[in-house]
């Protein structure tokens, strides 16, 4: 009997190994010690909505070096197929917030490049649960800009991921310094509410 229990042990090993993390996003705050910056999960009511969104917040200017945003956790070591997030329709959307910032391994020297998608990017539809509060958006290739300006990105498919962000520092000159975020799409798994700082 003994035998047969290390046996199967043994043989279930490589499963457990290879088991899929859970995703998490755990918000952060990037602050001064002057305040007007916020992330949390929060309940988001709304016509057509009312469970938990991230709530990003900047009320500054965007060159103060403050930033609200949330860690993807449980990505390391996947290769990326999809990536989004559904973004409150009167929030802030732009080319630079929110985005995620992916840091990726690159296939030829297994050097960290560091990729940006900006919200106003990707393909913009309403959100299938809340078409009349958020918009669903869903990057692909062309979306990815290298923080070098001159790396390539490996591709969805061939990317694989360090580690993910999310981030939101641009401030009240360039916009609301207001955004919520939810559905945050990794590989098509969707992270709809996440876990306090």
């Amino acid at each position: 009997m003994r035998h047969a229990l290390v046996l199967a042990l043994v043989l279930a090993a490589p499963a457990l190994a290879s088991a899929k993390k859970p995703l998490r996003v755990t918000p952060w705050v990037l602050d001064d010690g002057r305040g007007g910056v916020f992330s949390d999960w929060v309940r988001f009511s709304g016509p057509g909505n009312s469970d938990p969104a991230l709530l990003l917040e900047k009320e500054r200017q965007t060159s103060d070096f403050v930033a609200a945003g949330a860690a993807v956790e449980g990505v390391d070591g996947i290769t990326l197929t999809e990536l989004g997030f559904d973004v409150w329709n009167d929030g802030h959307c732009g080319a630079g917030a929110p985005r995620f910032n992916v840091f990726v391994t690159m296939p030829d020297d297994g050097s960290t490049k560091l990729f940006f998608f900006g919200c106003s990017y990707g393909t913009h539809t309403p959100a299938p649960d809340k078409p009349a509060t958020f918009t669903r958006v869903r990057f692909d290739d062309s979306d990815a800009f290298a923080q070098d300006g001159v790396s390539y990105w490996p591709g969805f498919g061939n990317a694989v991921v360090e580690s993910i962000d999310i981030v939101f520092d641009e401030g009240i000159d360039q916009g609301s310094g207001v955004t919520a975020i939810d559905n945050i799409d990794v590989n098509g798994e969707l992270v709809g509410r996440g876990h306090g700082r």
